[in-house]
């Protein structure tokens, strides 16, 4: 991927028969997603000129989804966890949507909307159907069963679609049988590099705000208030080094997770769901996310666009944010020991905070630029048209 300053990357133009514009829809599970995973990507679509439709469970992201021109489509009876009798009516909502609408295309995201919209957006026409793995649902450490239930879905589902972009390349070498290498690319991922420039006195504003004394050294992770993001973990590292920074989670409760925590944990702050997210960084000494599971974690982008340090755990989806002791420390999931000693490591060495954040900073510049992966969306709608002889014109 081309180094950037956060400077727009142009989109395609790319048209539909008789040179009308494009529909083009993203299906995920929740409103959240379409919001906070694919904003850029639907900003690039709208800016490509493209009807641009968010297929979702409503919630309370519709309104600022539709804000910047996308048009949603609600698919009330969708779930996250597998449910066959919501899955069910949730089927039929999509198929009557994708009829509704007739996109040119479907572009899947999410484990269970991946499988759900592969099928259901073949057997209902669309000409283009394209799936982003943002990380395999199933770990080498699950039980067999599990694994089983998400390789040989993730298998059948993906002969069903056109294309598949994978967030890391070990997901696609575990599924390289299902899916051949000349319908598949990897993608990575990105974000939006521009909200991460560095503006005069927000560290010592937000700062304030926490009553985070000026030398005291602040801790932060970012997530969902779930057990698979290693808040636990975090916690009791946290209590190891108490008296040596201050500990924060940012994040939303997610109660529909069987994993969902309380938001309670001695020794660490929980502040909730946040909408100044660039403002927190720039506020933080120290990033941490000791996660179970990543496709390719999203705030370790950000934390590394933010120029912070970073312990992250020694994961996929972690380990391509950067390497260890160049951009960052890693420390194995779930090993408290090792977690509280990478941390302790840059609390105490503000020279190796500094080095690895100035690192961190110049890889998210160069690798992490999310408008750069959403034009290889477009250059992949674009291909699959071509190789199936649609009569679009690309510009």
């Amino acid at each position: 991927m081309p180094e950037t300053d956060g400077t727009p990357v142009l989109p395609l133009r790319l048209r539909g028969p008789g040179g009308r514009p494009l529909r083009v829809a993203h299906l995920t599970t929740v409103d959240m997603s379409l919001h906070l995973l694919l904003a850029t990507e639907l900003a690039v679509d709208l800016e490509a000129g493209f009807e641009t439709y968010g297929l979702s469970a409503p919630g309370p992201y519709v309104p600022q989804l539709e804000a910047i021109g996308v048009r949603h489509e609600p698919l009330h009876a969708l779930t996250r966890a597998w449910q066959p009798r919501a899955d069910a009516a949730a089927g039929r909502e999509l198929l009557a949507a994708l009829r509704r609408i007739r996109p040119d295309v479907l572009h899947t995201h999410n484990p269970k909307t991946g499988v759900l919209g592969r099928v259901l957006g073949r057997l209902a026409g669309v000409p283009v159907v394209v799936n982003t793995c943002h990380g395999l649902w199933a770990q080498a450490h699950d039980p067999f069963a599990k694994r089983a239930f998400v390789l040989g879905a993730e298998a059948v589902a993906g002969r069903f679609s056109h294309a598949e972009l994978y967030q890391n390349a070990e997901d696609r070498r575990t599924l390289a049988r299902a899916v051949p290498r000349y319908r598949s690319r990897v993608v990575g991922n990105g974000v939006d590099l521009t909200r991460f420039r560095t503006r005069p006195g927000v560290r010592e504003r937000v700062r304030a705000e926490l009553g985070v004394a000026d030398r005291e050294l602040l801790v932060g992770g970012v997530g969902r208030q779930v057990a698979e993001k290693g808040i636990r973990e975090y916690a009791e590292a946290a209590a190891a080094l108490a008296g040596k920074a201050r500990f924060v989670w940012i994040g939303p409760p997610d109660p529909d997770k069987p994993d969902a925590l309380d938001g309670t944990a001695d020794g660490v702050d929980f502040l909730g769901a946040r909408s100044d997210m660039p403002d927190l960084y720039a506020a933080l000494d120290v990033f941490v996310l000791p996660s179970h599971r990543e496709g390719f974690s999203r705030s370790a982008m950000e934390a590394a666009a933010a120029g912070l340090p970073m312990v992250l755990s020694d994961i996929r989806g972690c380990r391509e944010i950067g390497i260890h002791g160049e951009h960052l420390l890693l420390a194995p999931p779930g090993d408290v020991r090792a977690l509280t000693t990478a941390l302790d490591r840059l609390l105490t060495e503000p020279a190796l905070r500094r080095d690895l954040g100035a690192a961190a900073r110049c890889r998210a510049l160069a690798e992490f630029d999310q408008r750069a992966v959403a034009r290889v969306s477009l250059e992949t709608y674009a291909a699959v048209a071509r190789a199936r002889g649609l009569p679009w014109t690309v510009g």
